[in-house]
């Protein structure tokens, strides 16, 4: 019995035991007359040496040289390996960085504001139970086996069979698209609304979209410092509130696009004379003016947009106040001298009107991908170190702080909600 060898240069040895008689060159051969004629003869690649190791075998150049090439080129490839990421970098991180996006920072002040403490409590309660239900389940599937790479597609496949995994996993890749969408908008609006308004290249009275925004996982720091900033703004403000004017016309919010002064008449120095604000609402500049009927009943007020949390102003906000769409934005508490019923409202006037008809189902909708951010760890189970381990144990954590911050942020907020508006609302 022969025990055949190769090495690491391509040469084959072999440690035999003495016999080098070939019985038959023929596999199913029962001619054993006929066997005998090739009774060691020229039956093997390579000469077999009883006491020692063989000859190298006697390859063609050819095959020889590809060999070779195959071995070397095999040499120089190296195993790519995944990043295996730990518990914290892997899931607690992008979860927190999902969770804390930007609706948080740019569409919970109006939520609150519309909804009011009372129902925003409750939209915040349902969200992150359906969150709370989800992480749950995830953990269990998580900790019933491997989880390799796939996230939350293969564990729900595996969990109810590919027929169901196919469907939830298309619903999860169209939502993960929108949103990507979503998240890229928001630099925009954060860009356009708040740092550069001048790089717009089309108004926002002439777009007809909403933006939203997402970063990198390295500015997470930033995230939390600006959630930090929110509580420190809000001790601040309790007690001396920042000069953000807003400018009313009876109960009616002004937009200050427009005009500079919030009042009817200037005086420059022994002389009145009227402002631009006049001016949007009578037929010229002049005193004898034909004037807007509400503008004429009404007078024009000036009041701190952020009055600070000392101002009663929570009180005030505790239940909803839902707009219809192309009505004007009051402010509640402030006298106003109405008009007749239907009497039409002129839209070319400086008014804040709201341009979508709001409702709590709507609010839900728009709130509910800010809770959405455990998947985030799931989604990484391929580069995850141990996955089975990561995801159970940091699948429940970020939810209680994460989702804790939110009805607090609600309340800090809530010192400017009712006198804050998106950008897009005109």
């Amino acid at each position: 019995v022969g025990i055949q060898l190769t090495d690491s240069e391509g040469g084959q040895w072999e440690v035999c035991d003495g016999n080098p008689k070939e019985s038959s060159p023929f596999i199913n051969s029962t001619d054993t007359e006929r066997g005998k004629e090739y009774d060691g003869k020229n039956m093997a690649l390579f000469e077999v040496g009883c006491f020692g190791l063989a000859n190298y075998t006697n390859l063609p150049q050819g095959s020889r040289e590809h060999e070779e090439a195959e071995n070397n080129e095999g040499g120089k490839k190296k195993p790519v390996q995944a990043p295996r990421m730990g518990t914290f970098m892997g899931v607690y991180l992008p979860c927190l960085q999902n969770i804390f996006g930007v609706i948080l920072f740019l569409r919970l002040t109006w939520v609150v504001g519309i909804a009011g403490i009372m129902e925003s409590f409750c939209m915040v309660f349902i969200c992150c139970s359906c969150t709370m239900l989800t992480a749950i389940s995830m953990s269990a599937i998580a900790t019933n086996g491997v989880v390799p790479a796939g996230g939350s597609y293969y564990m729900i496949s595996r969990s109810l069979g590919p027929e169901f995994g196919g469907a939830v996993g298309l619903c999860f890749y169209l939502g993960t698209t929108f949103a990507g969408a979503m998240y890229i908008l928001g630099t925009i609006e954060i860009l356009l609304a708040y740092l550069f308004p001048a790089m717009a290249i089309f108004k926002a009275e002439d777009a007809s979209g909403e933006y939203v925004n997402k970063f990198a996982l390295v500015f997470l720091g930033c995230v939390i410092l600006s959630i930090l900033a929110i509580y420190a703004g809000v001790i601040k403000s309790a007690f001396d509130p920042p000069n953000f004017p807003i400018c009313l016309l009876g109960n009616r919010t002004l937009s200050r696009h427009g005009f500079d002064v919030c009042a009817k008449l200037a005086w420059e120095g022994n002389e009145t004379v009227t402002t631009r604000l006049w001016g949007l609402f009578c037929s010229s500049r002049f005193l004898n003016a034909t004037c807007d009927e509400y503008f004429t009943r009404n007078n024009v007020t000036e009041i701190q947009g952020i009055p600070g949390a000392a101002s009663g102003l929570i009180k005030e906000n505790l239940w909803s106040s839902y707009l219809t769409k192309g009505v004007i934005v009051e402010k509640r508490g402030m006298p106003s001298v109405g008009l007749a019923d239907g009497t039409p409202v002129d839209m070319d006037h400086p008014y804040v009107f709201s341009d979508m008809t709001s409702y709590f189902t709507l609010l839900v909708g728009i709130y509910f991908p800010s809770v959405t951010g455990i998947m985030a760890g799931s989604n990484r189970s391929g580069d995850l170190r141990d996955a089975q381990k990561s995801i159970p144990t940091v699948g429940l954590s970020p939810a209680p702080p994460s989702h804790g911050s939110s009805p607090k942020t609600e309340i800090v907020e809530l010192e400017g909600a009712p006198l804050e508006f998106p950008p897009w609302v005109s």
